[in-house]
């Protein structure tokens, strides 16, 4: 299937060097790019592309009120954040946005590949650093006394009426690995996967993977290994 990919982005030549790049890689059409985030939000509306490569520090609009926008007017198309600033305040910022991605300009042409990949499929796509950044962040804000979250062998317990196999899908998620890897992982097709994280969502009102991610360190369900 091909991704429809749309690029915002201020700096032109930023810009026209993603757009020729994006245009090597197959299974990428690109349909527009944006030089800020009012011209990325008008595109959106008139191409519906599948996923927006988006720069956060734009003109007009930033990347993280166009994410925002995008996500809340069209839910079908999804955000990777492709920047040069990675520090916590925009990492969080983007994220609670609706962002499903998160990386450098560092990032090669596989990486962005595999992240617009990731996002069309339902997964969360970051920046190894970033999410490293963001548990340990996550991890810093638990409370390690609360021994209501904890049974007798040190893992948490099962919030929410989660069952023993959604909950072993959560700590999954939260060592980061995807839904192609836990299938593996657990021995079961991805549909079986994308249903186990459709339940534990709706149990536990969580939106994405981050959220998850948040959500089991905050609770000490993450497996400690």
């Amino acid at each position: 299937m091909t991704a429809r990919v749309l690029v915002a982005d201020d700096q032109s030549v930023v810009r026209e060097g993603l757009v020729l790049l994006l245009g090597l890689l197959p299974g990428i059409e690109v349909v527009g790019s944006a030089g800020d985030g009012e011209a990325a939000l008008r595109l959106v509306a008139a191409e519906r592309p599948d996923v927006v490569l988006m720069d956060l520090r734009m003109p007009r609009m930033d990347g993280v009120e166009a994410t925002r926008r995008i996500r809340a007017e069209f839910p079908d198309t999804q955000v990777v954040v492709l920047t040069t600033y990675a520090d916590d305040e925009s990492v969080f910022a983007a994220l609670r946005a609706g962002a499903r991605g998160f990386l450098t300009k560092s990032a090669d042409a596989d990486e962005i590949a595999r992240a617009v990949e990731a996002v069309m499929n339902g997964d969360a796509q970051l920046d190894p650093g970033v999410q490293r950044r963001l548990i340990s962040t996550v991890t810093a804000l638990q409370v390690p006394s609360d021994a209501s979250a904890r049974t007798a062998g040190g893992r948490g317990a099962a919030p929410a009426g989660l069952t023993p196999r959604e909950l072993e899908v959560l700590r999954l998620i939260a060592r980061g690995l995807s839904n192609a890897e836990i299938a593996a992982a657990l021995y079961v097709s991805e549909a079986t996967v994308k249903t186990h994280i459709n339940n534990l969502f709706a149990k536990t009102g969580l939106r994405d993977r981050a959220q998850a991610v948040a959500y089991a360190y905050r609770n000490g369900l993450a497996d400690p290994s």
